[in-house]
C-alpha cells in the first residue's frame, strides 16, 4: 500500500513540477515517470526497513 502511494504520489508531484517549469506534455511525462519511479524505489526500501524492524 505505502508502495502504491508513493508511485501515485511521485507522479503526481513530477507532473506538476515539470508544469511548473513550463515544460511540454512529453517534459511532464518524463518527470511524472522519473519521479514515480524513484519515489516508488524509496518506499520500497522504507517497508524492507520496516519489516525488518518491526516484523
Amino acid at each position: 500500500m505505502l508502495v502504491v502511494l508513493s508511485v501515485v504520489g511521485g507522479a503526481v508531484w513530477g507532473g506538476l513540477l515539470a508544469k511548473k517549469r513550463g515544460g511540454n506534455r512529453l517534459d511532464i511525462a518524463q518527470y511524472a515517470a522519473v519521479s514515480a519511479i524513484a519515489f516508488g524505489l524509496l518506499a520500497v526500501f522504507a517497508v524492507f526497513l520496516l519489516a525488518r524492524l518491526f516484523g
